[in-house]
This record gives structure tokens, C-alpha cells and sequence, in this order.
């Protein structure tokens, strides 16, 4: 595994302090230490492999460690806070992720005889990684030196590394986001919902409706699934996006509270502070260093 692991980081050594893309479609890497606002933030479906250093993801209550000897896998979208650390001799993080395209999970488990085997809800967990897995990521990954390969066979490779997940004491969870009766697919129909009007007000009856589940049900499945209740997913789900309009589209902080649905300016600030550790204006400031110019107005500082 030690030299499969070399190798990886060899080819992925371009990758940036961001999400940074490999030209194989669904799959990217990022390198360094990464700002902790874009480490906060609304996570797509994935399954995430570190090459190197470390990485916790705090989901409600729950954190989870991984290293190169683990890998990640999120079966629907979570709002997460992440922190990523060097290795023990000070060579940076670095990762590659490849985005769920659930069509192609689908067609894939198709392709598979039926598992019979326990449902969870869990939406998100981490696995011992294997050499039969790496060695797909590896193949996979060597294509970002012969991109004239890719459209032939990145599409093997990505349905490589699906089954070998499959296989993996996760596959359970991958099975299930992609066959609409179980409850975790079902939840993920609320949770869409919620992504997509989470500046609604929220109702957990019409959200169970959608569900096809009890309110108590539908209750209990949604924390087992995100380690959130529906009101708090909405409502991280909401900061995280007001930071985003105050980061990078220059929002005022009244202007971006009613953007993602609060009613209550004052509301915002005390539920911002709470989950971010400063109010908006002091933990923007920290994000983005500003010089104040005469009449008012600001503008980003150049270094």
C-alpha cells in the first residue's frame, strides 16, 4: 500500500489549497492547508481517499478522524465543519475525492446480484481502505497524465472503485441511497427539499409526507441519518450559505439574514456567533482582511 500511496502523491502533487480539478469527470484533489470557512460548508455525496496527513468532519455531534489507512464516504449532502492536518513529519494534507453520480451507482448495482444484509440510516462513515481499493484509485488517477485516456476508460475505473465500496463494509450504504424504498433514500428526499428552500419556513409534517414516513419516524430516521434534527440541518444549512453571501457577494449582515429566511437580524447574529464563534462582522472580517477606504465603502486588501 506504502508504494500504491507514493504514487498517488506523485500524480496529484499539482493539486491546490482548493478544490481543484484532475480533468477525469466526478474526480478531484486538494492539497495544503485549507481555509477553515471553506472547511465549513454543505458537503456533496462522495467517497474521499487521503493520500497524506489527516482530516476530521464534525457532523452534528459527530466527528470523524481519517488517514491514509481510511477513507470517507457520504451518501447524501451533510452540512460538516472540517479541519485538515499535515503528517507527522510536516508534509502537507492532500486528498482526491470522487462526487456520487448515483445513475451510474444505480446501473452498476443492476449489473450486481441482490445483497441481502442489514439496512442502517447512517448517511456518512469511515472504512479501513484496502489494496483492492487503492489499486482502482491508482488506475484511476494515472489517467491525469494521459487525458487522451480518459473518456475510454475513467468510466471502468469509476465503476471499479463503486463495487470495490460495495464490497466494503460501507457498500450497504452506497446500496441504499441508490434504491428509492429504503430510508435512507427517503430522507434524502427531505433533505433535497431542504437544500433547495431553505429559506422556507420549515414543515416537518409535509417533509414526513414526502418521506412517505410517520412524523416520529420520520423524526427518528432524519437524526440517524445526518446526526441533525430537520430544523437543525435547515438552519446550518442557512449560515453556511449567509457566510457565503457575506464572503464573496459583499452582503450586509440584515441583507443576508432575510436572503436565507430570518425574519429577526438579531436572531441571525446570536445563531451565527453560535455556530461560527464570532458575530457576522468580526468573523468576516477574519476571513476576508479589508481596508477601510474614506467615504464608507471597503475593499479587499491585495496581500
Amino acid at each position: 500500500m506504502h508504494t500504491q500511496l507514493d504514487e498517488m502523491r506523485a500524480l496529484t502533487a499539482s493539486a491546490r489549497n482548493e478544490r481543484t480539478e484532475t480533468g477525469i469527470p466526478r474526480v478531484a484533489m486538494v492539497q495544503g492547508e485549507i481555509p477553515q470557512h471553506r472547511l465549513a460548508a454543505v458537503y456533496d455525496p462522495m467517497i474521499n481517499l487521503i493520500l497524506q496527513g489527516s482530516k476530521s468532519l464534525t457532523v452534528g455531534t459527530q466527528t470523524l478522524h481519517y488517514d491514509p489507512a481510511t477513507y470517507f464516504v457520504m451518501s447524501i449532502d451533510l452540512p460538516a465543519v472540517g479541519k485538515v492536518r499535515p503528517d507527522p513529519y510536516g508534509a502537507p494534507y492532500l486528498a482526491v475525492s470522487l462526487t456520487l453520480d448515483l445513475t451510474l451507482l444505480g446501473s452498476l448495482l443492476a449489473d450486481l446480484p441482490p445483497v441481502a444484509g442489514e439496512h442502517k440510516d447512517a448517511g456518512f462513515s469511515v472504512a479501513a481502505v484496502t489494496p483492492e481499493l487503492l489499486d482502482a484509485w491508482l488506475r484511476m488517477l494515472r489517467l491525469i497524465d494521459r487525458p487522451n485516456d480518459i473518456a475510454a476508460l475513467a468510466p471502468a475505473y469509476e465503476r471499479e472503485i463503486l463495487y470495490r465500496v460495495l464490497q466494503g463494509p460501507h457498500g450497504w450504504m452506497l446500496r441504499d441511497i441508490a434504491s428509492p424504498d429504503t430510508a435512507l433514500a427517503r430522507v434524502n428526499l427531505a433533505i433535497q427539499w431542504i437544500r433547495r428552500h431553505f429559506a422556507e419556513p420549515l414543515r416537518t409534517e409535509f417533509l414526513a409526507e414526502k418521506a412517505t414516513m410517520s412524523v416520529s419516524a420520520f423524526h427518528r430516521h432524519f437524526k440517524a441519518v445526518t446526526a441533525l434534527s430537520p430544523l437543525q440541518f435547515q438552519k446550518q444549512v442557512r449560515l453556511l450559505h449567509a457566510r457565503a453571501l457575506l464572503v464573496s457577494a459583499g452582503r450586509s449582515v440584515t441583507a443576508a439574514a432575510m436572503d436565507v429566511g430570518y425574519e429577526s437580524p438579531t436572531q441571525f447574529s446570536r445563531e451565527y456567533a453560535r455556530a461560527f464563534g464570532l458575530p457576522p462582522t468580526k468573523d468576516i472580517d477574519r476571513i476576508v482582511p479589508r481596508v477601510r477606504l474614506d467615504h464608507g465603502r471597503t475593499r479587499t486588501a491585495s496581500n
